[in-house]
């Protein structure tokens, strides 16, 4: 068992539901760059991080629609906004925000992946640079 829970001995596991297993894994493989496990079947789809270890996304086929606002959901953090708002927009996903939202220096838009779950797309406040006149 890898270690990306608190505690030893727990992991922690993000859980979509989902319509559709196979697009649903295509599309989140591309997003995130995860790879499906050919050995998930029924009801339920692992997906891993390409590279090695890291956080589980397990989709989970579901009969109902999603109907209401997500109480959970994911943030991808990145250097450019633009450039993943393209992105993600070319694997399915729909842009929930017309506008981009800022807060706090945080710059980001909604979307919803191809059952209507949202996720975020958020670019981290521009550090200080010397041409700003900052000081260490």
């Amino acid at each position: 068992m890898t270690g990306f829970g608190g505690r030893p001995g727990v992991e922690l596991v993000v859980v979509v539901d989902c319509s559709d297993l196979d697009r649903s894994a295509a599309f989140w493989c591309g997003v995130l760059g995860y790879r499906a496990d050919p050995s998930s079947s029924g009801r339920y789809r692992q997906l891993m991080p390409e590279t090695g270890p890291g956080l589980e996304l397990l989709l989970q086929r579901v009969p109902e629609l999603k109907t209401t606002k997500n109480r959970l959901h994911l943030d991808l953090r990145v250097p450019d906004l633009a450039a993943e708002t393209s992105r993600v927009s070319a694997f399915g996903a729909r842009r929930v925000t017309a506008e981009p939202i800022e807060e706090d220096g945080w710059t980001w838009h909604v979307f919803a992946d191809p059952d209507g779950n949202e996720f975020c797309v958020l670019q981290p406040p521009r550090a200080p640079s010397p041409e700003d006149g900052q000081t260490n």
